[in-house]
């Protein structure tokens, strides 16, 4: 089994302006166009047997619609697709969604406060982190070396003040700032995928970054559409791990994690 813990999917309508606002916004080519068939076609080419699909709230009005969504398309493929629920912190009834995201199927919440415009730490989303806490575990984009809405401290402060929250920091908890990640979250408890990381740094910083999180927290991830299932795997399998950690890194974390 390998399970892609970290994938962003879109209507086929919007899905290309979609993914090429993703381009945009990181001045890095995107690989594919954000749709399911897509997804299905690339990572089942890979040997990926299960997605978990998330889609970020870039203003408060689009949540309903983006829960339903990936709420509709879990439930068209419940064998292949582990959903995450959007939120926003100008979300107007946060903890009602959050019980409608429950009651949805949807495992957990995806935010990207670099995309949403907010400080990871700032007190408007704290009700988020309430109403997830002890219930839902929270996917939060984090680092980005141009800003310092989602930088790792400010993710740091949020374990800190809510320590019921099932943290997931995307990136090794810190795009572009793995090492000051590194340095905050060695054991720290949280939880991290390895997504938009491996293209970046040797094997063997890699494997140190997953060992300094725990090996036993890590999930692999493609961040689709913006890698390659393939070209990940095979960076990936060049890490100096071993096959039991491969394994828990592959699929194993992902479903103890979730309850699958």
């Amino acid at each position: 089994m390998i399970i892609d813990a970290h994938a962003h999917i879109f209507p086929d309508k919007i899905a290309e302006r979609a993914a090429n606002g993703i381009s945009g916004f990181y001045g890095m080519k995107v690989r594919y166009n954000g749709s399911l068939g897509e997804l299905f076609s690339e990572g089942g080419a890979a040997g990926v047997t299960k997605y978990l699909v998330q889609s970020v709230a870039t203003v408060p009005e689009q949540v309903t619609a983006i829960n339903n969504f990936i709420s509709e398309s879990v439930k068209k493929y419940p064998d292949k697709l582990i959903g995450f629920g959007a939120m926003h912190p100008d979300f107007p009834d946060i903890a009602g969604e959050t019980e409608r995201i429950i009651s949805l199927g949807l495992c957990g919440i995806k935010l990207h406060s670099d995309f949403q415009r907010f400080d990871i730490d700032d007190p408007k989303a704290f009700p988020i982190y309430e109403a997830a806490s002890g219930r839902l575990p929270i996917l939060f984009h984090v680092g980005d070396n141009r800003y310092e809405y989602s930088s790792p401290r400010k993710l740091l402060n949020v374990v800190k003040k809510f320590p019921r929250l099932t943290v997931i920091g995307a990136h090794l908890a810190g795009w572009s700032r793995w090492d000051e990640a590194a340095e905050l979250f060695a054991h720290s408890g949280i939880y991290a995928d390895c997504s938009s990381t491996l293209y970046a740094m040797s094997p063997e910083h890699a494997a140190d970054l997953i060992r300094n999180i725990g090996t036993d927290r890590v999930l692999w991830g493609t961040d689709y559409p913006m890698w390659d299932a393939k070209e990940e795997l095979e960076r990936f399998y060049k890490l100096p791990l071993t096959a039991e950690e491969q394994e828990m890194i592959l699929y194993k974390n992902a479903l103890r994690l979730l309850g699958e």
